[in-house]
């Protein structure tokens, strides 16, 4: 049995173009838009520390980063009542956009392909003006 070739390793810099170069990422105002029409399901994927430091974003669902693929993945066992099928479109949202990115990737790897995530983050949600309320509010 013969070793897999070694391939040409990355950093996460070069890791994070490549993968955003799949899909079209959100700028906050778009991500606000689609959501409020219902054209979009907005999922924070931050930790509780984060949340609560800074807030929600109101009508975001709540899905922490370790939980993600199981409660989106439209076929899982475990998957949300709104994972309603592989054309939701989804915007994910992190604190500053990087980690998101490479969910949305894992997400179209269970054939979720118009899942895709908010430049900037969180941070750039808030920064827009967009609504925010208190963790625990």
């Amino acid at each position: 049995m013969s070793a897999a070739p070694h391939r040409h390793p990355v950093g996460i810099d070069e890791l994070l173009e490549r993968v955003r170069t799949g899909y079209r990422r959100v700028e906050a105002r778009e991500a606000y838009d689609t959501a409020r029409t219902g054209e979009a399901l907005l999922v924070d994927i931050r930790y509780a520390a984060l949340r609560e430091r800074d807030g929600l974003i109101p009508g975001a669902v709540v899905v922490e980063r370790n939980e993600l693929e199981w409660r989106l993945d439209p076929r899982g066992s475990h998957r949300l009542p709104e994972a309603t099928g592989h054309d939701l479109r989804i915007v994910l949202i992190c604190n500053e956009g990087y980690a998101s990115s490479l969910a949305a990737v894992s997400l179209h790897q269970l054939g979720l392909h118009r899942a895709t995530d908010l430049v900037g983050g969180f941070q750039s949600w808030r920064s827009a003006g967009l609504p925010v309320t208190p963790s625990g509010a």
